[in-house]
């Protein structure tokens, strides 16, 4: 019989956050698989876990992830941490639960704190449609490929930012995204936890003269669906209705369709719109 890996959550801040289903899960499993032991036995000593660790981190997550398996497949039980929060979120528990699935070893979560969620539920911003978005990449061409995607997303945006790359990263956004609602929320747990909702220019303005601290969680809000319905309205305002037609074509509408679809867009009677496509 295979073992169990569990993904169990471990407080980002506050040690109270951990829940009494972790501190079980972590003393009867036979490993615990941790991104920075010297971190993590820390926690395990608050709690008087006694579990045999070992490393499991982003320069060794394919290669451990095979070890891990073949004691998975030999009837051990193994936890996996994270250094703060919930393992399989920006972290290499997300290989090592895809290889699981891929040799029917069963994945069970064991729920606890998440940074991106406490940020989204006490953010201000709109919570019933999000995407996450963690650490924006590093590598220039990948960033800007991203932030241009994030351009017209209309789902409230959470992105997670180191203090030292903040300043440089609101200035990405507001170069992106225009100027929008944004909660900078820091520290979540701790004792300096902050949530400030202001707007991207105005963050700003503000870390021009301050020194940003602590590691932060960005939720920005999402572009209105207006907004994109009134862009697209100026994107056309210069053509003629056959130009509008002929755009459609172009990529790859049916004549009848790209008819109805000019006709929708400019408010305008199907038929008007028929009357001018007759000479293209």
């Amino acid at each position: 019989m295979t073992g169990n890996l569990y993904l169990v959550a471990t407080p980002i801040g506050n040690l109270e956050d951990m829940t009494f289903r972790a501190v079980r899960i972590l003393k009867e499993v036979d490993l615990i698989a941790a991104e920075d032991t010297r971190n993590s036995i820390k926690l395990l000593n608050h709690f008087e876990i006694q579990t045999p660790m070992t490393s499991y981190h982003e320069f060794n997550k394919y290669d451990k992830a095979d070890y891990l398996i073949g004691r998975l497949l030999n009837g051990e039980n193994i936890a996996v941490i994270t250094d703060a929060g919930t393992p399989g979120i920006s972290d290499p528990g997300e290989v090592l639960a895809m290889k699981c699935y891929e040799e029917g070893i069963r994945v069970i979560p064991v729920p606890g704190a998440a940074a991106f969620l406490n940020a989204l539920i006490a953010s201000g911003q709109a919570t019933r449609r999000f995407c996450f978005e963690a650490f924006l990449p590093s590598e220039n061409k990948e960033k800007k490929e991203i932030l241009e995607a994030l351009r017209n997303e209309t789902r409230t945006i959470i992105i997670y930012e180191a203090p030292h790359r903040l300043k440089k990263t609101l200035g990405e956004l507001y170069n992106y995204l225009g100027d929008r609602s944004i909660t900078l929320c820091r520290e979540l747990t701790k004792k300096h936890e902050t949530f400030d909702k202001t707007t991207i220019k105005e963050a700003i303005d503000f870390y021009e003269t301050e020194d940003p601290r602590g590691e932060f969680v960005l939720v920005i809000e999402g572009k209105s669906f207006r907004d994109i319905k009134e862009e697209k309205a100026k994107a056309w305002e210069s053509m003629s209705i056959p130009e509008h037609i002929e755009k459609y074509i172009n990529e790859g509408m049916t004549k009848k369709d790209a008819i109805k679809k000019v006709a929708e867009e400019r408010n305008l009677p199907k038929r008007d719109v028929y009357k001018e496509s007759l000479d293209i």
